[in-house]
């Protein structure tokens, strides 16, 4: 459903928001360790989120990535959107450039229903929510 630099982004997106919150700043080694990514690819798609103002980087050895306390709500759509673009949210099932309400493909409507739900749950859905779980180690971002 998402792309691989998607499910990264949104995992580091995370892994960040909890560093952040016990006020500490996290390099790209750790942080592709901690969610199990490739650094290379993870730098990139750092880079890019925070040329879109989505994380926050200081060079330098005391330096890394962090998320500003005054911005507290980036929604995981932000985060798709930022990566990936609106495709997720109004692409077609199936892949085609034509289908739309005047010129449906076979799952438009069925796949119109989960669009909207899953643009609902990602927009209110927010980066920071997963901090207490994470610090308790109720859920993990590393796969298994």
């Amino acid at each position: 459903m998402f792309s691989k630099a998607c499910e990264y982004g949104i995992r580091a997106m995370m892994y960040i928001a909890q560093k952040s919150k016990e006020g500490e700043r996290v390099g790209i080694k750790e942080i592709s360790k901690s969610i199990d990514s490739p650094e290379p690819f993870m730098a990139k798609i750092l880079q890019d989120l925070s040329r879109k103002g989505l994380v926050l980087s200081i060079k330098g050895p005391h330096g890394g990535f962090y998320m500003d306390t005054g911005r507290d709500k980036i929604s995981l759509a932000e985060v798709v959107t930022a990566i990936d673009g609106n495709e997720l949210f109004t692409g077609c099932g199936l892949g085609l450039k034509a289908c739309n309400e005047n010129k449906p493909c076979p799952i438009h409507y069925e796949f119109k229903a989960i669009r909207i739900k899953l643009k609902t749950m990602l927009e209110t859905t927010y980066v920071e929510e997963f901090s207490e779980s994470l610090n308790k180690k109720l859920i993990h971002l590393k796969r298994a």
